[in-house]
């Protein structure tokens, strides 16, 4: 049998430890499509956005809960949630980490990704928790006179 750590994780020292840590959360709990933006360069009030999807508003609440659950052991607490009423949109305020936790067909219409396109990316692929995810980390690349809906990615 495989030994559990149990052990409360560590507090978050750094913006890139908290977002690594709420990441990899929302992996393990199975949290579709987890996107990493960095934005520290093109807003004043966070350094990272993470974006998951739930596919039912009883995901998304899970997702949510777990998340504040894991993190208030970790020693941080958001500042603010909202939307934990409908779990359509659960809005995690962490200061320098935002975390949205969408139902999929919202994230889909609201297309956050697409608001910040010009932000550095890391995707996260679905793996095992605590392995380290498969991250595949893209920069838009902006052409001159290039059709916003076209961006490339490298």
């Amino acid at each position: 049998m495989e030994e559990v750590n149990t052990a409360a994780p560590s507090a978050p020292d750094t913006s890139e430890t908290l977002v690594e840590l709420a990441a990899r959360t929302l992996l393990a709990k199975k949290g579709g499509d987890v996107v990493i933006l960095e934005v520290k360069e093109l807003c004043s009030f966070a350094d990272y956005f993470i974006i998951a999807s739930g596919s039912s508003r009883r995901q998304v609440l899970a997702l949510a809960q777990h998340l504040e659950e894991v993190l208030a052991q970790a020693g941080v607490k958001p500042l603010g949630m909202e939307g934990v009423q409908e779990g359509l949109w659960v809005l995690l305020d962490y200061n320098t980490v935002v975390v949205h936790i969408f139902f999929q067909p919202l994230r889909e219409f609201y297309n956050l990704e697409g608001l910040w396109a010009e932000a550095p990316r890391t995707l996260l692929e679905t793996g095992t928790y605590p392995a380290t995810p498969s991250i595949s980390r893209r920069k838009p690349v902006l052409k001159p006179d290039a059709d916003p809906e076209q961006i490339s990615h490298e």
